[in-house]
Formats: structure tokens, sequence, C-alpha cells
């Protein structure tokens, strides 16, 4: 009897209300988009190199997300420090940072223990010669005081040209910093206001921008398939399944982390998550994805504006867990195919490069290839072994990016709970929530009892 009374309503549904789910399933963007990229894969692998033709409006695309990324990430870094107010705001950089180090480490660790137990580059065979000009930009970064000294800019407009993102959130942090300084004293926030705005229209903008990611995305892998193929996958097999396994491995250890932190139900994860993941995977870019992570961590996870804000925008280069889980296995990878012994002090300071270099690198495709040969050059590996980790680059580039995007929700959660801005109702789907209509004032009472708490 319970059952049917449970089925009862569906049964006798009218027939535009089915109709109306039917259309509104069909427009489900994660559903669109995969579609969209299983066909561009089919479509170029039947019609092969001509594919390349669509490639510029794919290109296009990502070129549509990528002008939006740095006003979005000031505004955004800007807008959450200015915000803060009492011991809460140091807290929140605590706890951010602290999980974004502690998860670092941890795949770093991880992919040091699944490389000496798969040893993906014992027997590889590998041919072809490098770019030069590869070698000569890793050598133009000899040590890990430059990569820190590029943190800070002399000139905030030339990072913004070339979205070097490190130097913009360092100053973002700073003016942000200051204008909360200077709001505190003046009690005038129409600065503050206006960048508000700033980051409200970027988030419109990026919306109708989104409406055009089906094509994008079927031109990027139909360009992609038409070019390589399959085949390209054998080449490195070890190579690609020891890094999904650890990204596999990672992401239950995150969701388990988050499940006994949060208290909430990881069974309802997948459905938050499905959109993102699936720009995430079909552009292999976190930055190109992170407007969607940052409007679905409110909309969809119940995260507070001012947490979203702080914790995303720094996640964007300093949460690349699936980074440091693939450098790692690179170093691993190049020493054992060139038959060369680590010693401790040297997978020491291979884990702190691949973390150094999750912090300082940009998030956007095509990367790589440096990070590779500068890995390399630092340990003394064989160069030659770097064209086969290059030719699956954009395999590795799915897992990666894959880790990297869910993996800034996950943090994101955790440090909202921590501070009780975390709607459980939104989570659940028993509230809504826009991120266009939350007003960081309305959430003072609960920043003032969060930080009471603490």
């Amino acid at each position: 009897m319970a059952i049917a009374a449970h089925t009862a309503p569906t049964a006798s549904m009218p027939p535009h209300e089915k109709r109306a789910r039917t259309v509104k399933i069909l427009k489900n963007p994660a559903l669109l988009i995969g579609v969209a990229a299983l066909a561009g894969i089919l479509f170029g692998l039947v019609v092969g190199e001509w594919a390349g033709n669509l490639a510029f409006i794919g290109s296009m695309f990502i070129r549509l997300i990528q002008m939006s990324i740095v006003p979005l990430v000031m505004a955004s870094v800007i807008v959450a420090t200015g915000s803060m107010t009492g011991a809460g705001a140091g807290r929140l950089a605590g706890r951010t940072f602290g999980w974004m180090l502690g998860f670092s480490a941890v795949a770093a660790l991880l992919a040091y223990g699944l490389a000496v137990l798969i040893r993906p580059g014992v027997g590889m065979v590998y041919s072809g010669e490098v770019d030069p000009s590869l070698a000569e930009s890793a050598a133009a970064s000899t040590g890990w005081q430059e990569t820190l000294l590029g943190f800070v800019s002399t000139n905030v407009v030339n990072a913004m040209s070339t979205a070097s993102m490190i130097p913009i959130i360092v100053f973002s942090l700073l003016f942000g910093f200051a204008l909360n300084v200077q709001i505190a004293a003046t009690g005038n926030r129409l600065l503050l206001d206006v960048i508000d705005q700033v980051q409200q229209v970027v988030l419109t903008m990026i919306r109708y921008v989104m409406y055009l990611a089906p094509i994008g995305v079927f031109c990027l892998l139909a360009d992609l398939a038409g070019r390589i193929g399959f085949a390209v996958v054998t080449t490195a097999l070890s190579y690609l399944g020891t890094t999904l396994l650890g990204v596999l491995i990672l992401m239950m250890l995150m969701v388990a982390v988050v499940a006994v932190r949060t208290g909430l139900n990881p069974a309802l994860l997948p459905r938050h998550l499905a959109e993102q993941t699936a720009i995430a995977v079909t552009t292999t870019s976190s930055a190109v994805t992170f407007p969607t992570v940052l409007r679905n961590a409110v909309e969809k996870v119940g995260i507070s504006q001012r947490v979203a804000n702080f914790t995303l925008s720094v996640g964007l280069t300093m949460g690349s867990y699936g980074a440091v889980l693939n450098y790692m296995i690179v170093v691993m990878f190049l020493a054992q195919a060139g038959g060369v012994a680590l010693s401790p002090g040297q997978i020491v300071l291979g884990m702190g490069l691949a973390i150094l270099l999750n912090m300082g690198t940009i998030t956007v495709p095509g990367g790589f290839p440096v990070v590779a040969m500068f890995l390399a050059t630092s340990l003394g590996l064989p160069f030659e072994a770097v064209g086969l980790l290059i030719a699956v680059d954009w395999f590795t580039g799915i897992f990666r990016t894959f880790l990297n995007v869910n993996g800034d929700t996950f943090v994101a959660m955790l440090v909202a709970k921590a501070t009780g801005e975390i709607d459980e109702d939104v989570y659940n789907g028993c509230a809504t929530a826009t991120a266009d209509e939350l007003n960081l004032g309305e959430y003072a009472a609960t920043f003032e009892k969060a930080d009471a708490q603490d």
C-alpha cells in the first residue's frame, strides 16, 4: 500500500508536467556537456584530422571563460577579505591554508607510495626528442627561491595581463585587508560594495557564456580525437593507471573526511558536483571551471558566500591536489625509467617541489611540459622520458583537474562547517540559495557567533 501511494502521483501526473520534467532533464548542463563530449570524441574518430577545423570554436569558448577569471578572482578575494571581522578572519585563512597544505602533503605521500608499489616507469619504452625550448624554460627556474619570489609581482597590471594568478591573489589579499582596515576606520563601504557588484556582474556574464559549453566541448574533443585517437593511451598505461588510482584513493579519503567532519550525507555529493565535474574533465582546466564551482558552492552545497569567495579563490592555485599527486608520480616515473636511485633527501625535495609548483603554476592547460622539465632538471632525471608523459598529458590532465576542482569544494565545506557557515537545508535540497542574492551583511550575526565559538 505504501508503495502504491508513493507511485500514484507519478503515474497520474498530467502530460504537461511530464513534458516539463523531461525538458528540465534534457536542459541539465552536466547532461548536455557529457553528451557533447561523447559526440565530439566519436565525431573526431570518424572524420580524423579534418576535425581540427573546429578547434578555433573550442578555443574561443575557452577564451570567453578565461577572460573573466582575473576580474572574478580579484573581486572574490577582495570582497572576502574586505568583509572579514574579528578573529574569524585569521581563523578562516588558517583553516583554509591548513586543510589545503594537509591534503597536498597527503597527495605527495600517496603518490610516492603508489609509485614504489606499482613502479610505472620500470620497463617503459620511450623515444623521440623533447622540444629544446622546454629545457630552456625549465632551466630558467633554478630553485625554490625563484618560485617563492614569483609569488610577488613588481607590476600587478603586468601580472593581470599574463594571468599570473599567485601574484594577483597576493595583491588582492593585501588590498582586501587594507580595505578592511579602511572600512573599520571610516565606516565607508562604498568601494567594497562596488567591487562586490563587479563580482556579481562577472558571474552573470559567465552564466551566459556557459550556454555555449556543449558546443565548445564538442569542438575541443573532436579536434583532440581527430589528431591523437586512442592509441596514445596505451603507450603509458601503467603511468595513467597509477595516476588514476591515486586520484580515486585521495578522492575517497577526502569524501570520508568531509562526511566525518561535517556530518552531511556523502551520497548527495555526486549530484552537487556533477556539473563542475563535467566541465573539469572536458576542459582540463580548473580556471575555466572556477565560476561554476563558486556558484555551485553557494547554490547547491550551501556554503556561505564569504567562505566560498575566499576558500575557492585561494584554492584555485593552492588547492591543486591532483597536480601534487601527478607531479610526484612524474618524479618517480622519470627516476624509474632512467634507472636513477633517488636518495631520501631527493624524495623529500621532490615532494616539496611538487607542493611548491602546485602553489605557483597557472591553472590553465598547457603548463605540464615545463613543469615536467623543471622536475627533471632539479633532480637530475632523464629528459627523454618526458616526451612520453607529454604525449598523454591530456588524459592525466583529466585526472588532475577532476581532483583539483572537487577537492576545493571539499575544503570549502570543511572550513564552512567549522565556522557554522554551511546551510544544511540547501545541501539536502530542502531550501534554495542564489549567489547573486546573497548579502554578506545578512550573515553578520552568524559570523559573530562562529567567532565566539572558536
